[in-house]
């Protein structure tokens, strides 16, 4: 079950994404069904693949027409198969017109990433690895995009600036190196945070090492250099390994023993899951 906190600020994206799509009301409906009449639609699945965000699609009806009901024979984070019938929708038929776009908006955007995620997240199978997505994520869309990953099987990394330190090169530059940005993180920071630092060479390394950085990420190093930095570290801070991840590529990353493997593909580059809603029925 949604959190109500969490529901709540889904709840107010949903409400200005269908805002977005009908500022002024919604013309092609309320020319063909003018007044409340009872209907039933057929969410079916057009390609292979994970879905996810039934709830948020489930919620897009319910906003515009709180008896709307749908009854889904698939759970988020179930494979489903090109062709297969995945719910009924029963509401309004204007709020099933109103609605349709928005919800499957989401439906497919969430269901791709999960997907994609799924994919990159079956090279880390059996390892103690740990993949994890990035806040390269649609603006608005960070609470939609992130469940998709968990769905997937991804991990979660800090949700936004406000609830994890990590000092990346610009902020390494800023503080004038990767000790003393370290020193300031702790100096103002929560103690109960941990402080991760972005290294792109073995000397970086060196440095968030002996100044006590509790995660590394490893950017864009080679194979032979993370390598290298991990026997560095030896088990002094947690690792992480960034830098053009994708599903052909990530099996490499565990191969070495890194902690986290951090993907911005999995929310940037994950195409959408292609859904339908078909076979509109006016019931009464």
């Amino acid at each position: 079950m949604t959190d109500p906190m969490v529901q709540l600020q889904m709840d107010e994206h949903i409400r200005a994404a269908l805002k977005e799509d009908m500022p002024f009301g919604d013309v092609s409906t309320a020319a063909v069904m003018p007044d409340a009449r009872p209907g039933r639609v057929h969410l079916i699945a057009k390609a292979r693949g994970v879905i996810a965000g039934l709830s948020v699609f489930s919620r897009v009806f319910e906003l515009l027409d709180p008896a709307a009901r749908v009854s889904a024979s698939v759970v988020d984070g179930e494979h489903v198969e090109p062709g297969e019938h995945l719910a009924t929708v029963e509401a309004d038929v204007r709020a099933l017109l109103e609605g349709e776009r928005t919800a499957l908006n989401y439906l497919q955007r969430m269901s791709g990433i999960a997907t994609y995620t799924a994919g990159v997240a079956a090279g880390l199978a059996g390892t103690g690895t740990r993949l994890v997505c990035t806040r390269k994520t649609t603006p608005g869309m960070r609470l939609f995009e992130r469940e998709a990953v968990r769905l997937g099987g991804g991990s979660m990394h800090r949700f936004g600036l406000s609830d994890g330190v990590l000092l990346k090169d610009n902020h390494i530059d800023a503080a004038g190196g990767v000790a003393r940005a370290i020193e300031c993180a702790r100096a103002s920071a929560p103690f109960v945070d941990k402080v991760e630092v972005e290294c792109e060479t073995l000397d970086m390394v060196r440095e968030a090492v002996e100044a006590g950085a509790d995660i590394i990420m490893l950017d864009n190093m080679s194979h032979d250099d993370m390598a290298a930095a991990i026997a560095l570290i030896a088990g002094r801070a947690q690792t992480e390994a960034s830098g053009n991840v994708d599903a052909a590529n990530v099996s490499a990353y565990a191969d070495l023993g890194v902690d986290f493997v951090s993907c911005g593909a999995l929310t940037h580059s994950a195409p959408i899951l292609d859904l339908s809603l078909k076979h509109l029925e006016v019931l009464g």
